[in-house]
């Protein structure tokens, strides 16, 4: 079986999402704060009329953005994947869709704290020169895969949302 998944990148790393729930990619555009939201919420953008909030994947896993505003891509999701509302998470950059084979998905994650394996669904492992997987049974071959940390964004951002509403009770 296969899952097709959308790349991007987060602070020189490798991250990829379920594509089902991206509906487009735009460039960087102005961005509107609200005062007093989470740090994770960077604000209001107006997208051809329609109100998306945008969040800031950085704040929530915690990690250095690799470029300049100007240079970061929002990833829109659609309106099933948080509240049935417009959300737009913002990234380093988007890299390709691919269609990955599950044999290439590691879902047996040691060692990372165990808050954030709820938000991890695999580690995929793809060869450097292909975007789609290869079988190869040498350890030679294994230490030069790429790896990719595959991420559950709905539920990355339902936690945030949980934990923002205990914060205010």
């Amino acid at each position: 079986m296969v899952v097709d998944i959308l790349e991007f990148e987060l602070g020189g790393e490798l991250y990829a999402m379920d594509i089902g729930i991206a509906r487009e990619i735009v460039e960087m555009l102005p961005i509107t704060p609200i005062p007093r939201a989470p740090s994770h919420v960077t604000g209001l953008l107006n997208l051809r009329g329609e109100i998306t909030t945008i969040i800031n994947l950085h704040y929530l896993l915690g990690i250095t953005p690799a470029k300049q505003r100007e240079e970061q891509k929002i990833m829109v999701l659609i309106p099933d994947a948080f509240e049935n509302t417009s959300v737009g998470v913002i990234v380093d950059e988007v890299h390709s869709v691919l269609t990955i084979d599950e044999n290439s998905i590691d879902t047996n994650i040691k060692g990372v704290d165990e808050h954030l394996t709820d938000y991890i669904q695999g580690i995929i492992k793809l060869d450097e020169e292909e975007g789609i997987r290869a079988e190869s049974s040498s350890e030679e071959h294994e230490s030069q895969k790429r790896l990719i940390i595959w991420v559950d964004v709905k539920k990355i951002l339902t936690g945030t949302t949980e934990a923002s509403s205990s914060l205010h009770e």
